[in-house]
């Protein structure tokens, strides 16, 4: 099953060689470098869901935090664990 996990955006730049819109997400202090080009008007600070590495949309902070905790009483968040090479 594909599934979209919810995320605050902590940090934003411009990939230095493709031009695209990049960013650091933190699902509960699990930070991972996600591409945020299909979300240009997202600023830090920003919950935004991501699916395989793209953020596809935008939403409210509670919902974010009551999606995650769904995620969690599931176990279903084990692949967020994996360590992720460090991002500006």
């Amino acid at each position: 099953m594909c599934l979209g996990v919810p995320g605050q955006i902590t940090s934003i730049w411009e990939h230095e060689t493709t031009g695209l819109l990049m960013g650091k997400v933190s699902f509960s202090g699990i930070g991972k470098e996600v591409c945020l080009s299909c979300v240009p008007d997202a600023e830090v600070g920003d919950y935004v869901v991501v699916h395989v590495g793209f953020a596809i949309s935008k939403v409210d902070e509670d919902e974010a935090k009551q999606v995650f905790e769904y995620l969690e009483a599931m176990d279903d968040l084990r692949e967020l664990e994996i360590a992720q090479p460090e991002t500006p």
